[in-house]
């Protein structure tokens, strides 16, 4: 299992982790020393610097190989998603230990010093910090990783670099795949995703739709456009707003759509027959959901449906902090369960007519993406370096997440009866 180098960085990192959780890892470690130690067979992790030892010292857990990989420190040869996959399956098994014990520690701190790894605690990346700073729903901060990948991109290639990398319609969000389509086909399973949240909100000539967090306008560019609809997007990015607005002009229905900085609170034109929330709920806290879902709902006409597309963890504890995702991914705080969702939409006064899950539609998404993102030679230059790299883990990890049921995906539709009862849907 071990490398030729016996008494190099990597050996000696290999043989803490072994102490430390009884478990080979399977995983090839390569110092910066350039000695090799671990598996032949698993991913590779160069250990560029003591200074990823050092964050290990003070965070040994997800944070410290995180913040070692977004800044550098570590690197992933070979496909990215492949490693979190197997990584993930050792820190099951890592996972099941008790906390560290003072022998472990002193172990670990033995081991920091033969390598000249000790000193004070590295400074948490930038973008960490700046995600950790709790902007409030609707300001212009990134309240996440993909917020933050995409947030004042330069007018100089960088909107080119996301419609490269999320296609044409510009969604950032689950697209919908179909079993006959080709496995690279994002443009396809994003229009198919649009079309489906039309039909579901039965859109029509002559109706009012509010897109609430409205992005980069894909659906309501695609409602207005296909559906013949009146719009009002909310969005909370004056950067974003005007894209959308030259989107619209670009196709000559600058007067058929409205796009305003704000939130919810800011809507007092109703009622609208539709509202479409995809993907921005997860913004709000859960101890506010009824609320929101309360001041949706009065937006509303009788009749008018709500569709919600939103992520949701698995019910049962949060997840513990400090990791990747409630760092950088989720800095607002966990997810609610579906259930939790479900409850707000019922207890606001809706009633609701479907859930359905998304679930196995997400990891297609982001892996399209994140070869998209690879494939850009200049991702770097236009993002930054470890924004890209930020961008790149949430995009593995969430892929992982996903397929092992940690995240899930769900869009519900609901409608606001009529003081009769009658919803004016018949599914």
């Amino acid at each position: 299992m071990a490398g030729p180098d016996q008494g190099g960085v990597a050996q000696r990192l290999y043989d803490l982790l072994v102490h430390l959780f009884a478990v080979e890892p399977p995983v090839r470690l390569v110092g910066w020393d350039g000695s090799v130690a671990g598996s032949a067979e698993g991913p590779t992790l160069q250990v560029r610097s003591r200074r990823a030892v050092r964050r290990l010292l003070w965070h040994p857990g997800e944070l410290g190989l995180a913040r070692a990989y977004v800044t550098g420190e570590i690197d992933v040869e070979g496909d990215l998603t492949d490693a979190m996959r197997t990584l993930a399956d050792y820190g099951s098994l890592v996972g099941r230990k008790p906390a560290l014990t003072a022998a472990d520690r002193r172990e670990l701190l033995r081991t920091a010093v033969l390598l000249g790894a000790v000193g004070p605690a590295p400074k948490a990346p930038p973008e960490e910090r700046l995600l950790s700073e709790g902007r409030p729903v609707g300001s212009r901060g990134p309240r996440g990783a993909r917020e933050l990948a995409a947030a004042d991109v330069p007018d100089d290639g960088g909107l080119d670099l996301m419609s490269d990398v999320l296609g044409a319609s510009l969604a950032y969000s689950c697209a919908r795949w179909s079993d006959a389509g080709a496995a690279d086909d994002l443009e396809a399973a994003q229009l198919a995703k649009l079309d489906l949240v039309c039909d579901r909100l039965g859109l029509a000539p002559g109706m009012r739709l509010l897109d609430l967090g409205c992005g980069w306008g894909s659906l309501l560019v695609h409602a207005v456009r296909h559906r013949g609809v009146e719009a009002v997007g909310l969005v909370g990015s004056a950067d974003r707003a005007e894209v959308v607005r030259r989107r619209l002009q670009a196709i000559n229905l600058s007067g058929r759509a409205e796009v305003r900085l704000g939130d919810v609170d800011a809507v007092d034109d109703g009622p609208y027959d539709a509202v479409a929330v995809i993907e921005s709920m997860e913004h709000v806290a859960e101890a506010d959901l009824v609320e929101h879902a309360a001041r949706l709902q009065a937006l509303l006409r009788p009749g008018g449906r709500l569709l919600i597309q939103a992520l949701a963890r698995r019910p049962g504890p949060a997840q513990p902090s400090p990791t990747f995702m409630t760092a950088y991914v989720m800095p607002e705080g966990p997810l609610p369960p579906v259930g939790v969702l479900v409850s707000a939409v019922e207890d606001a006064g809706l009633e609701l007519r479907q859930v359905e899950s998304w679930r196995e539609h997400y990891p297609r998404t982001l892996q399209a993406w994140l070869t998209r993102v690879d494939a850009r030679a200049d991702a770097a230059e236009l993002v930054g370096q470890t924004r890209l790299r930020v961008w790149r883990l949430s995009l593995a990890l969430s892929t992982v997440g996903f397929e092992r049921d940690r995240i899930s995906a769900h869009q519900l539709v609901a409608v606001r009866p009529h003081a009769d009862g009658r919803s004016g849907m018949l599914a």
